[in-house]
Formats: C-alpha cells, sequence, structure tokens
C-alpha cells in the first residue's frame, strides 16, 4: 500500500488533515500489528510530510517547476503501459525520443543501445523483471537478467558483466533479495557474465507498506564490430526463429494456470550458444538483422522489424506453432491464450534465402531453428494460414492471467484523445530537460 499516495489523493480532493490521518490510521493498522497510538503517529507525520511536498510543488520560479511533472491525466493501466502492445509501443517511442546520442540510440528503440567505446562498440540493455513474479524471486531474477543478456546477445554483442537493481516494499521478507540475486547470478554466471554491481532499497521508503518486490537486470557487452540493427532487414530475406520455450512471461502463465512443470522450460541459455556459435564464424556477415520475440510476441516484433526496415513481413502461421515448445504450446492453446502475442522468448533472425539453411545448420548444435517467413517489398505484417491476412498488433499483448481477462486487450474508448494528452506531457518532460541542462551550463555547475 502507497500510504503517501493514499494520502496525498485523498487531500487533493479536499479532505480535512484530521480526516486523513484517521483513513491512514485505519489502512496501516491492516497491515502493521501496531497499537492505535502507533499508527496515529505514523499517519500524522505521513500527512505533515505529504501536505510540505505538495506545498514545495506550488512553489514558483525553477525549484517549483523542477519538483513539478508534467501531468498526462492518463494512468499507466489505462493506456496499457508495459502491456507490450500498441499503447507501450507508444509512449516507448516518445520515451527513446527524450535521450540523444550514441551509436545505437534508445530513440531506435532497438533490443540494446550501444556508444563507441575505444576500438569497438559497448552495448548495455535493461530488462524489469516480470510484474507478477513478486512472490517468485529467483525466476524473477533469473528471467529479467537472462532477458538482458539475450538483448545484447541480439545486437551481436558478447555480454561480459551483469547487474541488478532491487526495490523491496516495508513488509517484505528479506529472503526475497536473496532468492532475486540468487537467480539474477545463475543467470549471469551460466552466460560467463557475472553479476558484478547492484543497488537495493526499499519502494517508497516508509511509505510504501507491504510485501511487493520490484527490480530490473541490466548487461554490458562489447563488439568489435557495430550492433545489428532491426531496421537492416532486407526484401528477399528469410525469418528463421529458435524454438521458443519461453521466460517470464510463460512462467507466470505456468505458474497462475496450474502448469508448473512448464516452469522448468523456461531454464536455459540454449539462445547464448546460439549466439555464440554466430560470433565465432564467417556467418554472423550474412546475418542482417537479429531480435528476439519478447514484446508482446511475434505480433508485436515484426510490427517493429517492419516498421523499422520499411519492408513487408509475410510469416507462416503453422510454421510459428512449430517453433514454439511443444509443452509450451499446449499449454496456452489449452488455456486459450493467443501464442502470436506471448513472449516466447526466441531468437529471431533476418538472413538472406541463399544463407538461411547455413544459418540452420551452424545454430543447430544450439537449437532448432524454423524457417517462420519472409521480407517483401512493401509495409506492414502478413499473416499465412488458412487465408492471407493483415497481422495487426493489440493495444495490450494477449491476457493471459485471469486479471489480465479482466481488464481485456482491446483500446480504451478514447484512445487517440489520451494520445494527444500523452505526447502533451512528453513535449513539457523534453522542455523540461533542456531548460535545466541549459541553467546547469550557464551556471557553470
Amino acid at each position: 500500500m502507497d500510504v503517501e499516495g493514499f494520502a496525498r489523493r485523498r487531500l487533493l480532493r479536499g479532505e480535512p488533515e484530521g480526516e486523513v490521518v484517521r483513513a491512514v490510521a485505519r489502512h496501516v493498522r491492516a497491515l502493521k500489528s501496531w497499537d492505535a497510538g502507533t499508527a496515529k503517529a505514523f499517519a500524522r507525520a505521513v500527512v505533515r510530510d505529504t501536505v510540505q511536498a505538495l506545498a514545495s510543488q506550488r512553489a514558483g520560479g525553477l525549484a517549483g517547476e523542477l519538483l513539478r511533472y508534467p501531468r498526462a491525466g492518463v494512468g499507466m493501466g489505462e493506456f496499457g503501459v508495459g502491456s507490450r502492445g500498441e499503447g507501450d509501443f507508444f509512449v516507448h517511442r516518445l520515451l527513446g525520443r527524450l535521450a540523444e546520442g550514441g551509436a545505437l540510440p534508445a530513440r531506435e528503440l532497438d533490443d540494446a543501445g550501444a556508444v563507441r567505446a575505444g576500438s569497438g562498440y559497448l552495448a548495455i540493455a535493461v530488462d524489469g523483471m516480470h510484474s507478477r513474479l513478486s512472490e517468485f524471486p529467483f525466476l524473477a531474477g533469473f528471467h529479467c537478467t537472462r532477458a538482458a543478456l539475450r538483448d545484447v546477445c541480439v545486437v551481436g554483442f558478447k555480454p561480459a558483466a551483469t547487474f541488478a537493481d532491487l526495490h523491496l516494499a516495508d513488509d517484505g521478507d528479506v529472503g526475497k533479495l536473496f532468492d532475486f540475486t540468487a537467480g539474477a547470478a545463475c543467470a549471469g554466471e551460466l552466460c560467463s557474465a557475472p553479476l558484478v554491481a547492484g543497488s537495493t532499497l526499499r519502494i517508497g521508503g516508509d511509505m510504501v507498506l507491504g510485501e511487493r518486490l520490484v527490480g530490473c537486470a541490466g548487461a554490458a557487452g562489447f563488439s568489435e564490430e557495430p550492433p545489428k540493427l532491426r531496421r537492416h532487414a532486407r526484401e528477399g530475406d528469410v525469418l528463421l526463429m529458435s524454438t521458443g520455450r519461453g521466460g517470464g512471461t510463460v512462467s507466470t502463465i505456468a505458474i497462475y494456470h496450474g502448469w508448473q512443470e512448464v516452469v522448468l522450460q523456461t531454464l536455459n541459455v540454449e539462445f547464448m550458444h546460439a549466439c555464440e556459435l554466430l560470433r565465432g564464424s564467417e556467418v554472423m556477415e550474412k546475418v542482417h538483422a537479429m531480435t528476439d520475440v519478447t514484446n508482446g510476441g511475434i505480433r508485436g516484433d515484426a510490427h517493429e522489424i517492419a516498421g523499422a526496415s520499411k519492408t513487408k513481413l509475410v510469416l507462416d502461421e503453422e510454421a510459428i506453432y512449430r517453433a514454439i515448445d511443444s509443452k509450451v504450446l499446449e499449454m496456452l492453446q489449452e488455456l486459450e491464450i493467443d501464442p502470436l502475442g506471448i513472449s516466447v522468448d526466441s531468437l529471431l533472425l533476418s538472413v538472406p534465402e541463399e544463407h538461411a539453411e547455413q544459418v540452420r545448420k551452424l545454430l543447430s548444435e544450439a537449437t532448432e531453428m524454423h524457417v517462420v517467413g519472409r521480407v517483401e517489398r512493401g509495409r506492414g505484417v502478413y499473416l499465412e494460414g488458412r487465408s492471407m491476412r493483415r497481422l495487426e498488433p493489440r493495444f495490450r499483448e494477449a491476457a493471459y492471467t485471469e486479471v489480465k481477462r479482466a481488464v481485456g486487450e482491446e483500446a480504451p474508448g478514447e484512445a487517440e484523445k489520451l494520445r494527444r494528452r500523452i505526447e502533451s506531457a512528453w513535449k513539457q518532460a523534453l522542455e523540461k530537460k533542456r531548460m535545466v541542462m541549459k541553467y546547469i551550463k550557464e551556471a557553470g555547475a
């Protein structure tokens, strides 16, 4: 429970401070084994701090401007941010445009970013833990670290090190920190990229009660060659997809639907072995683009590739199903979850047709590669099955838990209006960045 947010919302509605104190105290006692006096003293402190923070935000001048943030009036859940669909992609495109510079800048929205470093390039990637794995920290740590490592690999780099950042709510058991870190370290060491740095904090300090764990893991790698980019997919290429056994999302589906044995299918580092084979061979030069099937499944990733490369992608539906681990596919189909809209954690390569078999043969030592589509002249993504049809990304990824089914996959009714409000907030943030940079430069700080 975010007690600061709870108090702020009530104060902004104009409720008297005394009523807010009593409401906070009641909620605190539902979570903490505190007596009434301790709960009330804590509630008073929360309200005093919140009142002062609101007053600071209302201050004039640059200091006040610095403490305020642009209000979009749109909630994360309302717009599907983090749900790996159109809403999420829209916000991420704007986020990337707030950052500038680099050999592979954030605005490219590729799997990792890169900068020049000495005679070569340094790539960095970061992935957040799956939000529903808070009670399963080892899996959370393993899968978000593995995802970051894979992101470094698919731009053609060799991972060298990993790091982690953990935030545990006030009542969370410290054992969660150890379990997450053990999972993160496990993935890193299996890929010869040890966990070398990290940070651990409480979510919101004293202001967030409960046991929720959130965090992320990152990876860094080096290459003498420039990064592989999604936009380098070319007309005439075929798409090769490795067997997808899933990661954090598939683990979450398995846990929350009673398919626990499927969790074991996700524990592998096949991608690392495949990428090592590629990096160590002349075949690597023949691969035009690499990515992984994560962002809302191939339904989302294919659109990212098609948009970046300004091409048309034609996908073979049955071939994609064959490229998903049979046990994972059985689970998805029995639960009526769209396999095209789920992160299955496959590698996806765009390769000239004449070299596809050579790539498949090389990588067969690590994983089976399936021809799942082709790149053509044109725009958009199409699906070949019983008929040819356009494959559109949804506003959110396929609903794969009961909560997600309750929320739904469709866009909110006023999506275009919400987009304009979000863009307005983005423009204000960009202007604020420029204003603060100008202030610091002129101050000589």
